[in-house]
């Protein structure tokens, strides 16, 4: 399930879904999308940072995320609804379909739990 696509909308439209990263990226929101699966709720935040490239610096890609996750997912979610048992933020360089593999797309996702107000990164 996702928000109500007026909702994603009026978040870009906002301005609220320019984000800068501590890599010097800026990333947009392409959308945010949530589910209740067998572990209970889960927020995703999709982001698109055009300037975003494969990389081996692994850190830095997930102090991205991390990023992300706290200064954007969290405040963002004080206000939508209640907390989720998980939060999973992607970063891609360009759009793209959810649950679509496209080979033209740089994407990298993690997931994370919600604890004292931080995310807390968690190995799938």
């Amino acid at each position: 399930m996702s928000l109500p696509e007026e909702e994603v909308k009026d978040s870009a439209r906002s301005g609220s879904a320019g984000v800068s990263l501590p890599s010097g990226l800026e990333a947009e929101l392409q959308e945010m999308l949530w589910d209740r699966p067998g572990q209970g709720l889960v927020y995703r935040f999709r982001f698109v940072a055009p300037a975003f490239e494969q990389t081996d610096d692994v850190e830095r890609t997930m102090t991205d995320l991390e990023h992300l996750c706290t200064h954007f997912a969290l405040p963002k979610l004080a206000n939508t609804g209640p907390l989720p048992n998980q939060i999973i933020i992607s970063l891609a360089d360009k759009p793209s379909e959810f649950g679509q593999y496209d080979e033209n797309v740089v994407q990298v996702f993690e997931a994370f739990r919600v604890e004292n107000d931080t995310c807390i990164w968690e190995v799938f």
